[in-house]
């Protein structure tokens, strides 16, 4: 399929002037948005492959020679720490052939091609190439891994796929002045959730960002503790979003295993905090804890999930570590839970031919304001 370079031209079944239209006029959009494979690729094209993405923890990569390899947007991704002690990012593509160079993650010296056999560095550099000596014109002194954009944020690791990015400093620019007081350059990474949800990615950050079924789908877990005021959220540039509210701890009970975070001893225990960093990063801060979460397209009509949590180092030392994590991890997978079945099953409904947008609630603030810098982005400015 050719991408387009140029805003999509490609005339969606209902009408997309969300982004024009005031919330209290404002309808859903059409079900193509989440099923089309066109949309879909320009999204690949605008959204993922041109914006910093969320990839993991410092401290998943703790010794040099640590190392993972992933599958990222259908792309192989090679992420390892060098000798030196510096993280980079490469495509896990051997410059022969293509072929996976690393599979999995642990520790390692070099990256061997299972079919050829060349060899490379923890920096990429070819270092070894059988029988080709003879080649006319080929240097392996040139040869190296392809590239990818790589750059930390208080811990956390972001890459780029673009040729010439928007400078990282910029990009999280936002997180740093709104999350500073998180601290994440001094919490560590307890557990990693991952699960694969059959519906479009969109719909699983939307739901995130929907505090209007808070009440409702979550009135046994956590939902009687929520609190929130459209005056404490604030709208960013480009469909993201900040927001202060009251909550709680993340357990059944709603009373922390660990205590407060010291940075954040001043705070009260109701203390929460979340924001949407584009294109698929949904961040979540409590007095004890912080989250992130990415959902990563596998199509129009599914994603894999992957939930991060991590709590301040010194917790870690606390006894019964382990099983006061599992409370965690438990209370989280229960609340998910509620969620699937409600996205997954908007996700069919978006299938179908009589589905009509309905009208959306005031209440979905932050949904309204995604979906209308969405629709600038994919399809280009709406006339006024």
């Amino acid at each position: 399929m050719t991408i387009p370079s140029q805003p999509l031209r490609y005339v969606p079944r209902g009408d997309i002037s969300i982004n024009k239209t005031e919330l209290p006029r404002s309808r859903h959009l059409s079900g193509d948005i989440y099923t089309s494979p066109e949309i879909y690729a320009r999204e690949m094209e605008e959204y993922f492959f041109k914006e910093w993405l969320f990839m993991g923890r410092v401290e998943q990569f703790g010794k040099p020679g640590d190392f993972q390899a992933r599958r990222i947007l259908g792309r192989p991704v090679l992420i390892a720490r060098n000798k030196a002690g510096d993280l980079h990012a490469f495509h896990n593509m051997c410059r022969h052939r293509g072929v996976e160079v690393a599979d999995g993650e642990g520790n390692a010296r070099s990256f061997k091609c299972p079919y050829h056999g060349w060899t490379y560095d923890l920096d990429g550099q070819l270092v070894g190439a059988a029988y080709m000596k003879d080649t006319e014109g080929f240097d392996p002194g040139t040869c190296r891994l392809p590239g990818i954009h790589l750059d930390v944020w208080r811990g956390n690791i972001f890459i780029n796929f673009a040729e010439q990015p928007k400078p990282f400093a910029e990009a999280t620019a936002d997180l740093e002045r709104d999350f500073a007081m998180l601290h994440t350059e001094n919490v560590r990474l307890a557990d990693i959730a991952r699960m694969t949800l059959k519906c479009n990615w969109k719909f699983f950050h939307e739901n995130l960002m929907d505090y209007y079924h808070v009440g409702v789908l979550h009135a046994k877990t956590f939902g009687q503790r929520f609190s929130w005021t459209p005056e404490n959220l604030v709208l960013k540039p480009g469909g993201g979003l900040t927001m202060r509210y009251l909550s709680s701890p993340s357990t059944p009970d709603g009373v922390s295993l660990f205590g407060k975070a010291p940075w954040l001893a001043h705070e009260e225990n109701s203390f929460a905090c979340t924001a949407f960093y584009p294109p698929n990063m949904t961040l979540f801060g409590r007095i004890d804890m912080v989250k992130i979460i990415t959902a990563w397209p596998t199509g129009p009509d599914s994603c894999e999930v992957a939930i991060y949590m991590m709590f301040p180092a010194e917790f870690f030392a606390h006894e019964n570590l382990q099983q006061k994590i599992d409370v965690y991890r438990q209370y989280q997978n229960a609340i998910y839970d509620e969620d699937r079945s409600m996205i997954e099953s908007m996700q069919r409904a978006m299938a179908l031919p009589n589905y009509e947008p309905g009208r959306l609630s005031v209440m979905e603030k932050p949904i309204h304001h995604f979906l209308g810098s969405y629709v600038d982005r994919i399809f280009g400015p709406a006339e006024a």
